[in-house]
């Protein structure tokens, strides 16, 4: 069963089309939404919630009370303490745990009585996060929500999404330009490009079949029907390649790199195409 389906999407504006989408995330599954900034990440993210209206195609999607919400954008009105959200959501969701929030408020060291304009922008995300997932939701929708965070927080943050995700009817779509937290996290990689989705591949492919080859212009041309993308260096030239298995098989010589996900959206976005 999926969770969101997407047929046909597209929203239009002077400088940019978010062009004939189409995505699809199961139930259970975590997704990770990658692309360079104005890639249409963003925009994906708020015609799911709807907060913008489509222009065309179809969103099939979960009812709102479910899914838990944050934004790299929203904000939180800053002459509100904690604990004046802790009542308002009360009041909004019928499945709020106050409970569960204070006990994120205990685990992040967040005060109820202190107001949030006197809050850090971390401090501030992670009551944002906190918030997200005190409403027993069956789908996490995030953008962002790891920036301003140190390693440490960043850490404890991931291990509060898998053990979000322990539950079988639980999922994640979770846009970050902090790509190793995907690599920790995430079942598939979805990279946008122009408003367009120009990579969707699960991680197990990407780390069983993706790999980067450095290599002199001779051996380039020995292989670069196999190349999905490249670059020309100074010195080298560096191809991405997704047939890693197939390639050691056949050159036993070559050495081929890991792909990881930076790597992979420089070249795919900015490498060329032979």
């Amino acid at each position: 069963m999926d969770i969101i389906h997407v047929e046909n999407l597209s929203k239009k504006y002077e400088h940019f089309n978010l062009d004939n989408l189409n995505l699809t995330i199961p139930t259970g599954s975590v997704v990770g939404l990658v692309g360079a900034n104005g890639a249409g990440k963003t925009t994906l993210i708020k015609l799911l919630l709807g907060m913008i209206k489509k222009d065309a195609g179809n969103i099939d999607i979960i009812p709102k009370e479910e899914i838990g919400i944050v934004l790299d954008d929203a904000f939180l009105p800053e002459l509100l303490k904690i604990n004046d959200i802790n009542i308002i959501m009360k009041n909004i969701y019928k499945n709020w745990d106050e409970k569960k929030f204070q006990e994120y408020l205990k685990k992040f060291n967040l005060i109820n009585n202190v107001t949030i304009k006197s809050l850090s922008k971390g401090m501030k995300k992670k009551l944002e996060i906190a918030t997200s997932l005190s409403h027993h939701p069956r789908l996490l929708i995030l953008d962002e929500p790891t920036s301003g965070l140190d390693p440490i927080v960043r850490g404890e943050v991931l291990d509060l999404f898998r053990e979000f995700m322990e539950s079988d009817d639980h999922s994640i779509l979770i846009s970050s330009h902090i790509t190793s937290d995907l690599e920790n996290i995430a079942d598939s990689i979805v990279l946008m490009n122009n408003g367009k989705i120009i990579l969707n591949e699960s991680m197990i492919k990407i780390m069983d079949n993706y790999g980067i080859i450095h290599c002199t212009k001779e051996i380039f041309e020995e292989l670069k029907d196999n190349a999905l993308n490249y670059r020309q260096n100074k010195y080298d030239y560096e191809v991405l390649i997704a047939n890693k298995k197939e390639l050691k098989k056949k050159y036993k010589e070559l050495n081929i790199d890991k792909a990881n996900i930076d790597e992979m959206m420089y070249l795919l976005v900015r490498g060329e195409k032979e």
